[in-house]
């Protein structure tokens, strides 16, 4: 099936094919074989490719209305903004999010101008329209809170980091986290790991932290919205964590002597496709994670994290 791959037992990795460029962002759809529960899937993702995930769950020989559970690791409009979408073809669903997302989820009124003016007219293009959740069809989870969801107990992992609203979800049956974006980004054929650094959330100290959350539950596998999974979770988050700490260090340096975040974002690019065209060898991979996560957009979290003011207890 096209843009639909097995990850694990019963979890289908499910290519949104974002801007036309496979391998850039993923849903899962999880589907248990034991009667006892219908289907689910982690990551919304865009408006602008909800048709193309309801063709993947579609593809796959499930019916989108028998899905139930539509668990979200954070509200960026890449992993969350076809929630509201979705739940016209699912009517049994509700959706899943830490409690800090719930409020922009059912109004996202004030995530959409905020995204509006980094996008502009590209809004509609990258992302299409967010439409709110109903109220009544959104649950917040509490850090270790279970769900039952497609044949599998999954546990919540408040991961803040990239956003302070974010939430990993725990496979411990299966030994696999949907790591979200606080497990970086890492595309297909690459050992290369990326760390998305936005505005306005990104904090280094507590992004570790999470990492070390990710470790302590011993993953086998760790499954990426960008993207896929893969088996060396050690090696994975180790070069994760140093180049977090590599690139604020860098970064900080910079911003000491003058640097702003355009200067930034420069520097940073140089150091990234260096390093990736050492990892990879490949030059056509350099532009796809461009595509998966913009060096402007890490260069402002990084940014605004260094010069932001000290919060006051």
């Amino acid at each position: 099936m096209d843009g639909v791959h097995q990850e694990a037992p019963g979890v289908l990795r499910i290519d949104h094919r974002w801007q036309g460029v496979p391998g850039l962002i993923a849903s899962y759809l999880l589907a248990g074989d034991d009667g006892q529960d219908d289907l689910a899937l982690v990551e919304a993702g865009p408006a602008s490719t909800a048709h193309t995930l309801l063709a993947g769950i579609r593809a796959a020989g499930q019916d989108p209305a028998e899905v139930t559970r539509i668990l979200l690791t954070h509200i960026h409009l890449d992993h969350a903004a076809a929630a509201g979408v979705l739940l016209r073809e699912m009517p049994r669903a509700r959706v899943y999010v830490h409690p800090r997302g719930a409020a922009h989820l059912a109004d996202p009124s004030r995530l959409i101008s905020s995204a509006t003016r980094i996008y502009g007219a590209e809004m509609d293009r990258l992302w299409g329209r967010m439409l709110p959740v109903p109220a009544d069809r959104i649950v917040t989870l509490d850090d270790g809170a279970e769900v039952r969801a497609g044949g599998r107990t999954l546990r919540a992992l408040q991961t803040p980091g990239h956003a302070e609203h974010h939430v990993a979800y725990h496979d411990p049956a299966a030994a696999l986290v949907f790591t979200g974006d606080v497990g970086g980004v890492r595309l297909p054929g690459s050992s290369y790991v990326r760390p998305p650094t936005p505005p306005p959330e990104f904090d280094l100290g507590r992004w570790l932290q999470s990492v070390g959350t990710l470790r302590s539950v011993r993953p086998e596998h760790l499954l990426l919205t960008h993207f896929g999974a893969f088996a060396d979770a050690g090696r994975h988050l180790d070069e994760l964590a140093a180049r977090l700490r590599d690139w604020t260090a860098w970064a900080r340096a910079a911003v000491a002597d003058g640097a702003d975040a355009a200067a930034l974002a420069e520097g940073i690019r140089r150091r990234g496709d260096a390093e990736i065209l050492a990892a990879t060898g490949d030059p056509a991979i350099v532009g796809d994670y461009e595509k998966a996560v913009a060096y402007d957009m890490i260069a402002s979290g990084l940014h605004r994290y260094l010069t932001r003011p000290p919060k006051h207890p």
